[in-house]
C-alpha cells in the first residue's frame, strides 16, 4: 500500500478484516458502530502504511496496534460526549508515545510466551488471534471437535497470561483474578 501498488488495499482488507472485526468485538464496539469503526481503522492503516517497518513488528502486529489504538480512541470519544444538556469535564489519560524498543521487547516476550504453548494450543490461538476465526471456524478447518478447540484456546490463554505475568508484562494479581473468575464460572477439566 505504501508503494501504491494496485490491489494492495483489497489484499489488506481480505487478509486483516477478520482480525479487525474480532478486535472491534472484543473492545466492545456496538454492532451499529462496527462498520464505521472498521472503515476508520482501514483508512488509518492506509495512511500509516509508509511507517510500517518489518524489523520492528509483523504486518499483523502493525495492523492490530493501529486497530487497537483507534478503537480505544473511539471509546474515549464516546465517553467524553456530554449527556443532553449536561457539560462534564473529562481528563483524558495521557497518550504514550511509540517507542520502538519497547514494542520490540514486548513482541519478543509475547512470542517467547507463545512458543511455550503446546502445538495444538498455538494452532488454535494463531487461527483465532491472527485471522480472527471463530471457534466454529477453527473446528471446521482443523477437523477438531468444537469442545476441544475451546479447551485448547482456554488453556492456551491461561498459560500465556501466566507466562506474561512471570515475565512482568502483566501484573500477577490481574492474572490470578481473571483466572479465578473464569475457573469459578467454568471449571476446567484436568489435563
Amino acid at each position: 500500500m505504501a508503494r501504491g501498488e494496485p490491489g494492495a488495499i483489497n489484499e489488506c482488507l481480505n487478509r486483516f478484516r477478520g482480525l479487525v472485526w474480532a478486535l472491534s468485538r472484543r473492545l466492545g464496539v456496538k454492532p451499529a458502530d462496527a462498520d464505521d469503526a472498521v472503515q476508520e481503522i482501514f483508512i488509518d492503516v492506509w495512511k500509516s502504511a509508509a511507517r510500517f517497518d518489518p524489523t520492528i513488528a509483523s504486518e499483523t502486529t502493525f495492523v492490530a496496534m493501529i486497530a487497537r489504538r483507534r478503537l480505544i480512541d473511539r471509546a474515549r470519544r464516546s465517553k467524553r460526549r456530554p449527556e443532553a444538556g449536561m457539560i462534564e469535564e473529562t481528563i483524558a489519560a495521557p497518550l504514550i508515545e511509540d517507542d520502538a524498543t519497547e514494542i520490540r521487547e514486548a513482541a519478543a516476550v509475547a512470542q517467547a510466551a507463545f512458543q511455550l504453548l503446546r502445538p495444538e494450543q498455538q494452532r488454535v490461538l494463531g487461527l483465532s488471534i491472527q485471522y480472527g476465526c471463530s471457534h466454529e471456524q477453527i473446528a471446521t478447518s482443523t477437523g477438531l471437535p468444537l469442545g476441544t478447540v475451546k479447551t485448547h484456546a482456554r488453556r492456551g490463554l491461561i498459560r500465556l497470561r501466566q507466562s506474561l505475568a512471570d515475565s512482568g508484562v502483566v501484573p500477577e494479581g490481574f492474572v490470578n483474578s481473571v483466572s479465578q473468575a473464569r475457573m469459578t464460572k467454568n471449571p476446567a477439566p484436568s489435563e
